[in-house]
């Protein structure tokens, strides 16, 4: 499985403030799918990740998608099933747009 990786070109800052939102609202079994928790640029291109897309994004350090998947259920309660579709779209959107990359 290809190993994924974080385009070195894409600036990145997590936002504090939304984050703890964002806990907040998990700890409470609140939905904070619309919390944006960091921001990604390049190119002209900004985009907002939520608190899931933003320890996905984190985790494109030289992991393949199992491995993260695997360690997103132990911080999220989902469905494996449904954090490994999730996982596998996200990732090729990012792809997609440039702000990741594969290795074998």
């Amino acid at each position: 499985m290809p190993k994924i990786y974080r385009n070195p070109d894409v600036m990145w800052r997590e936002e504090d403030e939304s984050r703890a939102q964002a806990d907040e609202a998990l700890e409470k079994g609140e939905n904070a799918e619309d919390i944006g928790t960091s921001l990604l640029f390049s190119d002209g291109m900004m985009v907002t990740l939520n608190v899931l897309g933003t320890e996905i994004w984190k985790m494109c350090d030289g992991r393949d998608a199992d491995e993260m998947v695997s360690e997103l259920l132990q911080q999220f309660d989902v469905e494996a099933d449904v954090l490994k579709n999730d996982v596998a779209g996200f990732v090729a959107e990012l792809a997609e747009k440039g702000f990741i990359h594969y290795e074998e």
